[in-house]
């Protein structure tokens, strides 16, 4: 690794960085050209992380960038040139280079105009934040901090190297980013960056759902995701992202304490992420479903909250209402089918366990549970955990021994059974060797009878199973019989309906 050290008014830096950016240093430099690392790579140097991937700026064109490059880089492309970003690999790092840009948005255009530009300060002085807008002169490695970078960073403090609201009207995006720097590195927004996010937060509108998306999930995985969402609800910028969220703020929780249902939901969010595990665990952090979905668990009760005799406060199905919500506010930000049907799912079961510890639960219904959860199952352990944010001591304790209590059955029925894909103990084909049946929809009848068994009585042997569907068979009306189309035993699966499956 090559050093330097950086005198500043704060301290002095020991900035470390791979041989391979010096070289590349020094090629601009030897044809007469300027090239810094600049932004987020930077930035990371004062927080001691480093990155794979490297952002650099040059006063070369994009076709000069690509003469110096072309043979030396392991590979390169010219994807962004239009933006005069020029892209390569080497050496293990993915590294973009870009023209000094003096770049101005169209205010009514989510696409920025580009215009080159000659002057590093210029090109730092159109970037999102201070902190984003330091650069290492390469080879040298001399910081250029025109706006404070340094000792915001050191301040934790996030300003913008301009009036705020001229950076916003330049991209909407950056209030967004604002809420996840605030996430990712715990920062405090500055007074005048919170003021141009509360009167700008409508001009989020024109930025595409897909933008908006991808700088949440960075905002919901950070280390401090409720500041980030704070900030969103906070600005404004929540009623146009996640307005349902927002809508939280004049709820009371369903134990009718009144508490304020958004703290409450920004309480389980943080609860939720300190139950992550490790790489090696079976929920390895950040989980962006287990966080999104603790957010959003309670975003059904505005639509469902009820005022009952006497003074308390109901919100039944509040969970499948939420669900809904979820899915819904999930579309529209354009997620993937998978990740949106496991945040809803989990929003949709995370009241189920309430209840056990005073009524109890048979066999039948713990398997239920098992079941229904699927692959979310450790997720959803986590979430219903979260939910408990009651002072009372004893409340939590209870509460805490019930879940205990029912993880203890699960493990004692898996040591027993196979929960995890509960299937009926005679399968397709057995089934209509039995009863003389063609796939069709009749088979699937008798599927579904004798997954209710298996989930009723737990693994019944062979001949146990063939005696209750013959039993079951014989109550059938004459015309059950009737099947589609013969077909081969293999096909029969197939034959099933998605509810029997």
């Amino acid at each position: 690794m090559a050093h330097a050290h950086q005198k500043t008014d704060l301290h002095t830096v020991d900035f470390q960085v791979d041989p391979v950016v010096l070289e590349l240093g020094q090629r601009f430099v030897d044809a007469g050209h300027e090239l810094s690392l600049v932004g987020g790579p930077v930035r990371d140097l004062f927080l001691g992380r480093t990155s794979p991937d490297l952002d650099f700026t040059t006063d070369a064109t994009p076709d000069q960038t690509v003469a110096l490059i072309k043979k030396w880089a392991d590979n390169f492309w010219e994807i962004g040139r239009a933006f005069g970003t020029i892209g390569m690999r080497k050496a293990g790092f993915q590294i973009e280079i870009t023209t000094y840009r003096a770049e101005a948005y169209d205010p009514e255009s989510r696409k920025p105009v580009v215009a080159f530009g000659s002057s590093l300060t210029d090109d730092l002085l159109r970037r999102d934040f201070t902190i984003n807008a330091m650069a290492l002169r390469l080879p040298s490695m001399e910081l250029v901090d025109p706006f404070g970078g340094v000792r915001d960073l050191h301040a934790s403090a996030l300003a913008t190297p301009g009036a705020p609201e001229a950076s916003f009207s330049d991209d909407p995006l950056r209030m967004m980013r604002a809420a996840r720097f605030a996430s990712q590195l715990g920062v405090t927004v500055r007074d005048d960056v919170r003021t141009a996010m509360t009167r700008m937060a409508e001009r989020i509108s024109i930025i595409s759902a897909e933008r908006v998306r991808d700088e949440l999930v960075k905002l919901v995985c950070g280390r401090h995701p409720r500041v980030g969402i704070d900030l969103l609800v906070d600005t404004g910028l929540a009623e146009f992202v996640l307005p349902e969220v927002s809508a939280l703020r004049l709820e009371a929780d369903e134990h009718h304490r009144h508490k304020d249902v958004y703290q409450h939901s920004l309480q389980v969010l943080e609860q939720a992420a300190a139950l992550e595990t490790d790489s090696d665990g079976a929920v390895p952090g950040p989980d962006f479903v287990l966080r999104f979905a603790a957010l959003m668990h309670d975003v059904g009760k505005p639509a469902t909250r009820r005022f009952e005799p006497g003074g308390a406060v109901s919100f039944r199905h509040h969970d499948m209402v939420g669900a809904k919500l979820t899915t819904k506010r999930m579309k529209k930000l354009r997620f993937d089918n998978d990740t949106t049907k496991a945040v809803a799912r989990l929003v949709e079961l995370h009241m189920r366990f309430y209840g056990y510890g005073d009524a109890g639960w048979t066999d039948s219904a713990v398997r239920r549970f098992v079941t229904d959860a699927g692959p979310l199952l450790e997720r959803l352990h986590r979430l219903t955990r979260s939910d408990v944010t009651t002072r009372n001591q004893r409340k939590a304790d209870r509460l805490s021994f019930a879940y205990d209590d029912l993880e203890s059955r699960i493990a004692a029925l898996r040591e027993q059974e196979s929960l995890d894909a509960v299937r009926p103990d005679l399968n397709g084909a057995e089934i209509m060797a039995l009863l003389d049946l063609k796939p069709g929809p009749v088979v699937g009848r008798a599927y579904k009878f004798l997954l209710e068994e298996r989930m009723e009585n737990g693994p019944l042997d062979h001949a146990d199973a063939e005696s209750r569907l013959r039993a079951w068979w014989a109550e059938q009306p004459e015309s059950a019989a009737t099947s589609v189309s013969a077909a081969s035993p293999a096909d029969v699966e197939s034959s099933l309906t998605e509810e029997s499956k």
